[in-house]
């Protein structure tokens, strides 16, 4: 409950932003609810009148009573407009505060570590920054001039309680606590199942998300009824929170209600003795049954919200979660790139780890020079994308450095050093935009000439040209319009438009036939000229003219050299690279 408060607490830093627009709609709220609190006084004085005139035998006062109903009819415009222009302001300013909000969830989800979303699902994350956004928006929108009226409401009503007759008022009164109370019990049981079913939520946009996104496997391998099962049960699990929270918050209404019924029995008959005594017009008795509902209507409308503000309250909770977690540090001062960028590239005594209890890379040093070729190889898990992930700072070093033209990347911001990478990669990602924006993302201000020449170097442009609209054709968002080998050399356009300093081609042609291999090793010659270079593969046949091969194994090199020095070697290179060729050779050997 604590860190609720804390969390709610914290969105008026949103809110003070647009404090002129939420001043204005709360002195608007607080006149209507002034004009709205005398309306059951007025109403009463035509009453009081009638009743008089009866009583005395005497010509109804219609004069009176018409001017009455005149200024009824005043009261009740001008609180429906000053509610309404209360109403347009607050929805103003919530929905420019939930903009803010989103654009720093956005930011900040750039700003963190990779570490963050390795240990966090996709949907999970997309579920904070959409449904618990839109339930603090919801609530937000619904509540703040509900909650204003309801608190000026109920102080303005009991005032006037008090001045008309003050035994009937603190008769009154007593359902106030009374639904506190309640209010109290009910939140405190209800509030760890909304929390609950926020969490479940994120569960199940992640599963979701996962699962389509694997949807061709899924399909593949038959395995529609275990995933269906898995659903089931992640949903079944929200259903469940959901039901409990509903279900007990739903009580408040008719336990609030209840108490205000029990007061409006106990002012009626105690409110028609005083009239008999003469000690209460029967104007008066109508006004104060009046102000109970006055009362009432807004204890009411707070406990129907009590739902939507316990479920904003739990996703606030983990809105600021994310918005708190620790952001990939930079340097107080970082080194400034030099003009020119040769391209060597050091790692000295490297040693890194997910975890402290099981140490991946281990006294890891080599050196490779302005232009050369480096090859990575190993069985799988040795920690070649690891290494890959450490050149590119998506993770620190735990000890050790890696140095570009002798700077430490680490006295670099993470920004600088990936500025001077590009990537082509064994999954190639492409998103939902035309062709030529795929291959301009690599450089966002490229000229129309500088995609076509980018794409003419990987080997790409022909392709594009025979594709409906060349390279304005869209790319669909799963990029199922093209092929494997397709994507992968529109990847290699994207890291030719960059004009990276370094390249890193990681499996980048593991997963395509022998013809696109050719096709893609041709595009990556052209782009690799001139340039250092890192180059992952299992296809041990496409590495042999690398500079430098480095042979890795259990997170450390245990062979380095030419393809024909490794193989005359003979040791686990040499192993490694028959393997491929014979059925027999053990890969891991």
């Amino acid at each position: 409950m604590k860190q609720s408060l804390t969390s709610l607490k914290r969105l008026w830093s949103y809110l003070r932003h647009y404090r002129g627009m939420f001043s204005l709609a709360v002195l608007l709220t607080v006149g209507a609810v002034g004009v709205n609190a005398i309306l059951p006084y007025v109403t009463g004085l035509p009453i009081t009148e009638i009743s008089n005139n009866l009583a005395r035998g005497e010509q109804l006062n219609f004069g009176y009573v018409l001017k009455m109903i005149g200024f009824i009819l005043l009261i009740t415009v001008l609180y429906s407009g000053m509610q309404y222009s209360a109403v347009y302001l607050m929805t103003r300013v919530v929905q420019r505060s939930m903009k803010d909000l989103r654009r720093d969830i956005s930011q900040k989800i750039n700003r963190l570590p990779v570490s963050y979303f390795d240990t966090h699902q996709q949907g999970e994350v997309l579920s904070r920054v959409t449904n618990d956004v839109d339930a603090v928006s919801n609530a937000m929108q619904q509540s703040f001039i509900a909650i204003i009226t309801a608190f000026l409401g109920i102080v303005t009503a009991v005032s006037m309680m008090f001045i008309l007759n003050v035994k009937l008022a603190l008769m009154g009164i007593l359902m106030i606590p009374t639904s506190l109370i309640i209010s109290k019990i009910i939140v405190s049981k209800s509030q760890q199942y909304f929390q609950k079913q926020q969490d479940a939520l994120g569960d199940l946009n992640g599963y979701v998300t996962e699962h389509m996104t694997g949807f061709n496997v899924l399909k593949l391998y038959g395995r529609e009824k275990e995933t269906l099962d898995g659903f089931k049960e992640v949903s079944h699990r929200l259903s469940n929170y959901g039901f409990k929270s509903a279900w007990i918050s739903g009580l408040l209404m008719p336990l609030v209600s209840m108490t205000a019924y029990l007061a409006y029995i106990a002012m009626a008959i105690s409110g028609s003795f005083l009239i008999i005594s003469g000690s209460l017009t029967v104007g008066n008795l109508q006004a104060m049954i009046q102000y109970v509902w006055q009362v009432n209507q807004p204890m009411g409308q707070v406990t129907q919200l009590a739902a939507v503000l316990q479920s904003a309250s739990a996703s606030t909770v983990r809105i600021f979660d994310i918005l708190d977690e620790v952001e990939a540090t930079e340097n107080e001062k970082d080194v400034s790139l030099p003009t020119t960028i040769l391209g060597r590239v050091t790692f000295e005594n490297v040693a890194f780890s997910y975890s402290s209890e099981r140490p991946l890379i281990k006294n890891l040093s080599f050196e490779v020079l302005p232009g050369q070729t480096v090859a990575i190889v190993g069985p799988t898990g040795a920690g070649k994308t690891t290494l890959i992930n450490l050149l590119m700072r998506f993770y620190d070093v735990t000890s050790g450095s890696i140095k570009i033209d002798n700077i430490d990347t680490k006295a670099m911001n993470r920004s600088d050093v990936r500025s001077l990478f590009g990537m082509v990669l064994q999954d190639a990602w492409l998103y939902h935009d035309t062709i030529a924006e795929n291959i301009r993302f690599g450089k966002l201000d490229a000229t129309e000439y500088e995609v076509v020449d980018a794409a003419k170097t990987a080997n790409v442009h022909h392709f594009i040209k025979t594709m409906p609209k060349g390279y304005e054709m869209e790319i669909d968002e799963e990029a199922s319009n093209v092929s494997l080998g397709q994507k992968q050399l529109l990847t290699i356009a994207r890291a030719v438009i960059s004009d990276p300093k370094i390249l890193i081609l990681d499996e980048a042609t593991s997963s395509v036939d022998t013809r696109l291999e050719a096709l893609i090793q041709k595009a990556m010659a052209k782009v690799m000229e001139g340039r250092t270079s890192f180059v992952i593969a299992h296809r041990l046949s496409t590495i042999r003219e690398a500079d430098l091969i480095l042979v890795m194994k259990d997170g450390e090199i245990i062979e380095q050299g030419t393809h024909d020095s490794l193989l005359a070697a003979g040791g686990f290179y040499e192993k490694l690279y028959h393997s491929q060729f014979d059925e027999s050779g053990d890969y891991d050997d």
